[in-house]
């Protein structure tokens, strides 16, 4: 049986079935079209609260050198100190500070982390709804996004175009497609 409205009975600890679940980014190239990519590993813990949804919480750490936009030069230098250098700063960590449900809209605000660089942030989730799997586990699907500035975080390398503008955008869209698992010990 699958519901669209977050209950009492859903609430508890869940953990992020990375296998399930997606954390991406768009940035524009050349002023003329969208690249997409994702990290491929991450892991997080979630605490949902559908009594006093100010009390839920999201502990996420996403390791950077999973990073994956279908082309190995590219990654390669989004790896270096020119982007997200994770020679120096292997994860980016977002930690939830206050959260806000009207039944349909999470507003998750906290502090992400990237680069060593930590700026607050509010990404609102829509509830995809929750399901039990054919293996007696509850899931709950949110999804969302929110666009940053990579200047923000101290990520300015880019190159001018002859035709003007520049190679890189600044205005990063995050992309969340989140499948939680809620932990056994409090079913």
């Amino acid at each position: 049986m699958t519901t669209t409205a977050i209950t009492p009975a859903l609430s508890g600890t869940y953990t992020i079935d990375p296998a399930h679940s997606r954390i991406g980014f768009v940035a524009r190239h050349a002023m003329v079209t969208k690249v997409r990519g994702s990290f491929n590993a991450f892991n997080g813990a979630v605490t949902v609260d559908a009594d006093k949804p100010e009390q839920s919480s999201v502990d996420l750490s996403i390791d950077v050198d999973s990073i994956d936009t279908r082309n190995a030069d590219r990654d390669g230098h989004l790896r270096t100190n020119d982007f997200l250098d994770v020679a120096n700063h292997p994860t980016i960590t977002f930690r939830s500070t206050d959260a806000r449900f009207d039944g349909e809209t999470l507003e998750l605000a906290g502090d992400l982390t990237v680069r060593g660089v930590t700026q607050p942030v509010t990404v609102p989730f829509s509830f995809e709804g929750s399901a039990t799997d054919p293996f007696g586990n509850q899931r709950l699907g949110f999804e969302g996004q929110h666009a940053i500035s990579r200047k923000d975080y101290g990520i300015t390398w880019n190159a001018a175009l002859e035709t003007g503008g520049v190679l890189v955008s600044d205005k990063i869209v995050l992309e969340f497609e989140i499948s939680l698992v809620k932990n056994t010990n409090n079913a």
